[in-house]
């Protein structure tokens, strides 16, 4: 049974009421113990000449077996109103017990220091009220046992009647002080239980944010033992970071000792270690060079001393600077554009009037290769525009249906020709009957540049260059490009479809973007993966641009076949 909220004076929080079980089967097995001492007392202390009452004998069985019921199967209770049927059974049942023994007088034995017993139970248990309220009842108990004992009118000569004033007074006295150091020690525990859930929480931030941290960070000890390290430490350590432990030792790998030289440092100076360029060994982990800065600290347990390292890819530093640099001649590209378009305008139209006026064939050539370079920069300028503005996605619901594996077999012949690629690359036409909504010229630009990144790195083999079309179940299809390239490192894959971002220093880093680009536009979506196909009768690990292609609606390919009937 779950312990109902804490509703005491002092608003103390519910999360203390864990200790509550503890507490009560304390109690309990207290009143166990001290009913067990009763009933031994009264068969074994007793002189036999005079011999006890049944009654007192079986009053202490009844008591024991009472007490021993409630700490068999009572339950914890929280204080407040539900405490109050708890006060009966244990309190209510202390205070008869105890009281009549007093009163019936049956031994010389005074019960009287017993009766703090239930006192202390309801002002640990219950509320302040209700232990107030219980040490004033049994004062009331006292004194009147006392006065009848004494004599009704003999008031001077009962020292009992003082006697039983004074008890009273000390229970009184017992219960607000118990009552006061019970609400006390419940606070501080609760205010204990939220601090140590806040820290809980603290760590499970600390560790989430050091879990999806970019940068590297090793806590190292003086051996050059790593007690902990994130997943980016562990990518930069090995290829394969499933292989390291969960601790493990700098001295382990030659490739880690300018790590381990910089924790000695540190913990030779007591001071940390700037920013210092390391390169791991090429040979052993593909060479990379990293960023290393050190801190010193002390573990919370022992006072241990501890190293923190903390690790950057230069690499991906350089690309960020340097993507920032694209950006910024990104967004002076497009100003430029836009001044361009207006003279590049004038140029078309006055080269138009110019060709209506020449009739010489020679003359007639020189004004078409002056509107062919006319036309190819204004779709540079095009292109310049719609990487650095926002993509007019609206008119992708116009376009007529488009025949997947006819254009994929059209566009991929034509690269293949122009590229000399032959058995290099083969087309895989799994979707005869897609139909899908994307401007044909749009997925021509699209293929072509995946393409032409497939060719930069894939091998010379037969297939080394796949594209393949599958139909989806929703009624669209995906177009793949495979290529059998190595993979992509992680700090470029982080970046891939970001504007200027690129790993050859003669590329403008604009093609993936405008692709990704083109691709949300008619509804599609582009990712990567690292996939494997069959090639050459084997299994080979190769890197895959997807495109998620919508199908064109029922309602679409009527409109067409109505609109061409109609014409």
């Amino acid at each position: 049974m779950n312990p109902a909220p804490w509703s005491w004076a002092g608003n103390v929080d519910h999360d203390a009421s864990r200790a509550l079980p503890r507490l009560w089967a304390t109690l309990m097995s207290a009143r166990v113990l001290v009913a067990l001492a009763m009933l031994g007392l009264h068969l074994v202390v007793h002189p036999s000449d005079r011999p006890i009452p049944p009654w007192v004998l079986g009053l202490c069985v009844a008591y024991l077996a009472l007490t021993v019921l409630a700490r068999m199967v009572a339950t914890a209770q929280a204080p407040g109103q539900p405490w109050e049927v708890h006060w009966r059974y244990a309190v209510g049942v202390d205070i008869v017990f105890f009281v009549g023994l007093q009163w019936a007088r049956a031994t010389e034995v005074n019960y009287t220091p017993l009766l703090v017993l239930p006192v202390l139970l309801s002002a640990i248990m219950g509320s302040r009220v209700l232990a107030l309220g219980t040490a004033a009842l049994i004062t009331l108990l006292l004194l009147g046992h006392s006065t009848w004992v004494a004599g009704a009118t003999d008031w001077a000569s009962t020292t009992q009647v003082v006697q039983a004033g004074l008890t009273g007074a000390g229970l009184l006295i017992l219960a607000w002080l118990t009552s006061q150091i019970s609400v006390r020690l419940r606070r501080e525990e609760s205010a204990a239980r939220r601090n140590q859930e806040e820290a809980r929480m603290q760590s499970l931030v600390s560790h989430l944010v050091l879990e999806t941290l970019p940068d590297g960070v090793l806590v190292v000890d003086a051996a050059g033992r790593v007690r902990a390290a994130n997943p980016a430490a562990r990518a930069m350590l090995a290829p394969d970071p499933a292989t390291l432990p969960e601790q493990f030792d700098l001295q382990t790998h030659t490739a880690w000792q300018p790590l381990r030289e910089l924790a000695r440092q540190t913990f030779a100076g007591g001071a940390p270690v700037a920013g210092t360029p390391i390169a791991l060994h090429p040979a052993e982990h593909g060479g990379p060079h990293l960023l290393a800065r050190t801190q010193h600290t002390r573990g919370s347990d022992d006072g241990e001393s501890l190293c923190v390292l903390f690790l950057q890819d230069l690499h991906e530093i350089e690309a960020r600077v340097r993507t920032e640099r694209l950006a910024a001649m990104g967004r002076m590209s497009a100003a430029v554009a836009h001044e361009i378009r207006n003279p590049l305008t004038a140029i078309s139209q006055a080269n138009a009037l110019l060709a209506e006026e020449l009739d010489a064939p020679a003359q007639q050539r020189l004004t078409a290769m002056v509107q062919q370079n006319a036309q190819r920069l204004e779709r540079i300028v095009a292109d310049i525009l719609d990487a650095t503005g926002p993509g007019a996605g609206s008119g992708a619901d116009a376009l007529a249906p488009l025949t997947l594996d006819d254009a994929v077999r059209r566009f991929g012949e034509e690269w293949s020709a122009q590229h000399g690629a032959g058995s290099r690359l083969r087309l895989v036409l799994r979707a005869p009957q897609a139909r899908v909504r994307f401007d044909a010229e749009h997925l021509r630009r699209v293929l072509v540049n995946l393409l032409d990144n497939a060719a930069r790195h894939a091998g010379p083999d037969t297939a080394a260059i796949q594209v393949l079309t599958e139909a989806a179940p929703n009624g669209g299809a995906t177009l793949s490009v495979w290529s059998d390239g190595a993979p992509l490192p992680a700090s470029v894959r982080r970046h891939l479809f970001e504007p200027f971002s690129s790993t050859r220093s003669r590329s403008s880093g604009l093609g993936l973007f405008i692709c990704r680009e083109l691709c949300e536009r008619h509804g599609a979506a582009l990712s990567y993966e690292r996939i494997a196909r069959l090639q050459g009768g084997q299994t080979v690990e190769g890197n895959q641009f997807s495109m998620g292609l919508r199908a064109a609606e029922p309602a679409d390919v009527s409109a067409a076949y109505a609109a061409l009937v109609a014409s």
